[in-house]
């Protein structure tokens, strides 16, 4: 059995895959902040996970983790994980130290485009297929996988589209660049343009917006407009044969994607270049409660050579 782990800025949860590619039932607790508690919360994952599949912790084929923040999947160092209070932490070796078995290290949205990955293998029957995660949560990042092996490029920055300025006179980004995709498809973009105190504003606007209001349309087309362009950025950079919906606002659903789509079909009405690219098919969201997350951290440990592609 492979573990994987998901550490998110307040939820914490694992899942184990079977030799024969079947999910465990799932384990979710609070994350701690600062990082003694992420490390003991990740050890008492593990030990609950070890319960439940009544093996020691040495037993499983593979650890891994996805978390938030820059990690060197190499060393298992994580930084600038700001929601979880790490500055700097070598998560992976001293999981390592008191597990006894290697634990392997990995962003949270590329471990989550793994899982994706892996979830569309399993509905196609293949595995060299080519795949984006777009993440749309608080920010916007997406995960490549090409060939079965992601793409991390030589900083580990590859998939941070959010990033881009796509808009000179936009809004300022948190990153100091203006105009930034994220400021555009994400849910700080939609909390900046459509505050309340709705639980959750995304499913208050969309209902508004279904309903007519004409400030809420406004606020949704803009969003829809973001999210396509984010899904038409990574088709032309990448040429992926499918593009992957997930994160928070994936739990919009069929209007997420309806939309989605229904601006990519706008655009390609105008230009015979798009049309032939048929991005309407190509974009899909993940079901809903996939722990696509976890599924992708329990197979980080099957990238152990990298592909040619890939070396320098």
């Amino acid at each position: 059995m492979r573990l994987g782990i998901d550490i998110g800025g307040t939820k914490t949860a694992a899942v184990a895959i079977g030799a024969d590619g079947e999910l465990s039932d799932q384990v979710r607790m609070p994350t701690g902040f600062g990082a003694e508690a992420v490390v003991a919360t990740a050890l008492r994952t593990v030990e609950r996970m070890s319960e439940l599949a009544g093996v020691d912790a040495r037993a499983f084929q593979s650890i891994g983790i996805g978390i938030p923040g820059s990690v060197d999947s190499a060393t298992g160092r994580v930084t600038h994980a700001v929601n979880l209070g790490l500055e700097g932490l070598d998560l992976g070796p001293r999981l390592a130290d008191r597990l006894g078995v290697e634990v392997r290290i990995e962003n949270d949205v590329k471990a989550a485009a793994l899982g994706a990955h892996h979830l569309l293998g399993v509905a196609d029957g293949i595995r060299a297929h080519s795949m984006a995660y777009l993440n749309l949560g608080t920010g916007l990042a997406a995960g490549i996988v090409l060939d079965g092996h992601l793409l991390r490029g030589g900083r580990g920055v590859a998939g941070e589209i959010g990033h881009i300025p796509v808009d000179p006179a936009g809004e300022q980004c948190a990153c100091g660049q203006r105009g930034c995709l994220e400021t555009l498809a994400s849910g700080s973009a939609l909390a900046s343009q459509w505050p309340g105190v709705h639980r959750y504003p995304a499913i208050d606007l969309f209902d508004r917006a279904d309903a007519g209001q004409p400030d809420a349309v406004a606020v949704r087309e803009r969003f829809l407009v973001g999210v396509a362009s984010a899904v038409r950025l990574l088709a032309l950079t990448t040429d992926v044969d499918d593009i992957v919906i997930g994160g928070g606002l994936a739990a919009l659903g069929d209007r997420l994607l309806g939309g989605t789509r229904r601006v990519l079909a706008a655009w390609a009405e105008d230009s015979a270049f798009l049309a032939s690219l048929d991005l309407p098919r190509r974009v899909q969201v993940i079901p809903r409660g996939f722990p696509a997350a976890a599924v992708g951290a329990a197979l980080i440990g099957e990238e152990v050579e990298e592909p040619a592609w890939q070396r320098s």
